[in-house]
């Protein structure tokens, strides 16, 4: 299973945001950090203000910020949100089921009902400030930078 790079930035576009919960970010500062096209990032931000997850100020002196604290922002209503729809395989499709000849007594259809199931059950059970260490949060983008200079070390 792989996230499109629609709900791959959005997160990303979320965890940075829950870095800096006392200032509006710009597009073009998210853009430069994460080497994004600003363009698709226009997209992303748009989507998330939305569907309720930011609250955008436009104008000079404006950006974004999230529209509620972190710690209520679970993962899987994000992911649900951004990404439609989780058809694993074509006869998830309602549009195309009767087509394979296994249904309607195949076990896969149900078996990956439940293993999608259990992905977002996991993922509802985090909540952005979940994805972030305390030293991050409390240190921001230092935070960040040091945990990713330990890890190369290692």
């Amino acid at each position: 299973m792989q996230l499109t790079a629609h709900t791959d930035y959005g997160l990303r576009v979320l965890i940075y945001l829950t870095l800096h919960p006392d200032r509006l970010v710009t597009i073009n500062e998210l853009a430069e950090f994460f080497a994004i096209s600003k363009n698709h990032l226009v997209k992303v931000v748009h989507n998330l203000g939305l569907k309720g997850f930011v609250r955008t100020v436009r104008g000079k002196g404006g950006g974004i910020r999230l529209a509620s604290p972190a710690d209520q922002i679970s993962v899987g209503s994000v992911v649900r949100e951004l990404e439609g729809h989780f058809q694993m395989a074509e006869c998830f499709n309602p549009s195309k089921q009767g087509q394979c000849v296994f249904q309607p007594n195949c076990g896969l259809t149900g078996l990956l009902g439940r293993a999608v199931g259990q992905f977002l059950q996991v993922l509802d059970g985090a909540k952005l400030s979940d994805l972030l260490s305390k030293e991050s949060l409390a240190h921001g983008l230092a935070g960040i930078h040091s945990d990713a200079d330990e890890k190369c070390r290692e």
